[in-house]
């Protein structure tokens, strides 16, 4: 997958260097000399730019880009007015950073609806999220373990946790699954998440269900792949 990360100081270089090395195409961007020297080696591509030009931007391979993310956060002006001009450019995918409750408001109004807050969610596990699809979220636990949130797989939709068998097949261990709800607040649609407890062998997996999983990364992404 091509992604384009815009802003390249600790975490957008942590997240670009990430994507590299999970397998991904790599353009990297930032107004700075310095921080551009420092990546050329390790990602696919680093550029320097100014992504609040609109002809700079216009140079970019934004149609065959897989998600643009702007991991800009020491300047929320440029952050705010790269993620427009990404809007204004049509791009598939836009996730934005977010530094402030005041730029939270802004990037909502512009119909951005995903967005990171590096305090809260690290490079690894964004990186995680963009390298599986179905990975709704995931936690490090260790070197070798992590807990992994993720769709319940078509292949096991309907099925209770017994009949599903994933610890002997896949040697993870289902924690709890999660339940997801909208509803409508203010004029805009809010999801709602709520873990159904600990998870039973008699637990149903249901279309839209969240598997909590913990595991080895390696025993989970077979699971995910195998069950598609």
């Amino acid at each position: 997958m091509k992604y384009i990360v815009l802003g390249l100081g600790n975490f957008g270089r942590a997240l670009a260097i990430r994507l590299t090395e999970l397998g991904h195409e790599v353009i990297g961007a930032d107004n700075r000399m310095s921080k551009v020297e420092e990546l050329k080696e390790k990602i696919t591509h680093a550029v320097r730019m100014d992504s609040t030009d609109a002809d700079a931007m216009n140079a970019l391979p934004l149609k065959d880009a897989d998600a643009a993310i702007v991991a800009i956060g020491e300047d929320e002006g440029a952050s705010l007015l790269t993620t427009a001009l990404l809007k204004q450019l049509r791009v598939k995918r836009i996730i934005g950073r977010v530094v402030s409750d005041l730029q939270k408001t802004v990037l909502e109004a512009m119909d951005i609806d995903e967005y990171i807050m590096p305090e809260e969610e690290s490079a690894a596990r964004l990186a995680m999220r963009l390298d599986n699809l179905d990975i709704v979220d995931s936690f490090k636990v260790s070197e070798r373990y992590s807990i992994i949130e993720t769709k319940v797989p078509a292949k096991y939709i309907g099925l209770t946790l017994k009949e599903a068998n994933l610890t002997n097949k896949y040697k993870v261990i289902v924690l709890t699954t999660i339940k997801s709800t909208e509803q409508l607040e203010d004029g805009k649609t809010k999801v709602n998440r709520e873990a159904t407890g600990i998870a039973h062998s008699d637990t149903v997996l249901a279309e839209g269900d969240i598997l909590v999983l913990f595991g080895e990364l390696k025993d989970i992404t077979r699971l995910i792949q195998k069950g598609e």
